[in-house]
């Protein structure tokens, strides 16, 4: 029995590192030729978005002034620079490419932000309860369902009592593309596939998937959803789900 649990372990261990590693190679090629997305340097709106929110709610879930974010899949920076430059926040990046990462050290040259190459599902160096805010933005989509459970306690055990979580992803509500995609190019778990083009696993999630996934450990203020997104009665663009979630203390 030990022999074959460990077999199995060390069997799953190396799909990870596999995954990982072709991960790593696909986005290093975006980073550096952009074959596939449209990789930006200015602030995600939705973010924006958010903080003005922050701004507008009840002094005591505000952000503090000495604020410490974590932005996990933080590809160029572009968000932790921002939220840098306009509100002095100090900024830890992580991402699984290391041509991103020296995208983002280049771009933040002296301001309070730090990157390192690092997995999604792999645990950071960061303390317990240290974070105010953590970033996940169009990026935890890619795990498997193991290594997004292993990322969201990541996330738990990374930000303060009180601290917000950010998150944004691909919804599965009212989207005839995302459906047509989890028909035609299945992976080998439920509600996800294999991007046609770009040859990733890509995780597509049901609001009430969601809510089953954070309920236990946040408090959610909001959930917003992209329109549906038609050119000429077809489905043209995915749908987006984002979250404001404030751990419970």
């Amino acid at each position: 029995m030990f022999v074959t649990q460990a077999f199995t372990w060390f069997n799953a261990a190396m799909r990870r590192k596999r995954g990982e590693r072709k991960g790593a190679s696909f986005w290093n090629k975006e980073y550096s030729r952009g074959a596939h997305l449209a990789l930006s340097t200015a602030p995600s709106e939705d973010l924006q978005k958010f903080m003005r929110w922050l701004e507008r709610a009840d002094p005591y879930i505000q952000l503090p002034k000495d604020a410490r974010i974590a932005d996990l899949g933080c590809g160029n920076g572009r968000n932790l620079i921002y939220l840098a430059k306009e509100y002095g926040y100090t900024g830890t990046g992580y991402d699984i490419s290391g041509e991103a990462v020296q995208q983002a050290e280049r771009l933040a040259q002296n301001l309070p932000c730090t990157f390192t190459a690092l997995g999604l599902s792999e645990k950071t160096s960061l303390p317990d309860n240290s974070q105010d805010l953590v970033l996940d933005m169009m990026a935890s989509h890619v795990l498997t369902e193991a290594e997004r459970s292993a990322h969201l306690l990541e996330v738990i055990r990374i930000l303060k009592p009180g601290g917000w979580f950010f998150y944004k992803t691909f919804l599965l509500d009212g989207d005839l593309n995302a459906k047509r995609l989890l028909r035609d190019h299945p992976a080998d778990e439920p509600g996800s596939y294999i991007h046609p083009k770009m040859g990733v696993l890509e995780h597509v999630f049901t609001e009430k998937e969601i809510r089953n996934m954070l309920e236990s450990d946040f408090s959610i203020h909001r959930i917003l959803k992209s329109h549906r997104h038609l050119k000429n009665g077809r489905a043209h663009k995915r749908r987006s789900v984002t979250v404001y979630a404030q751990k419970l203390g």
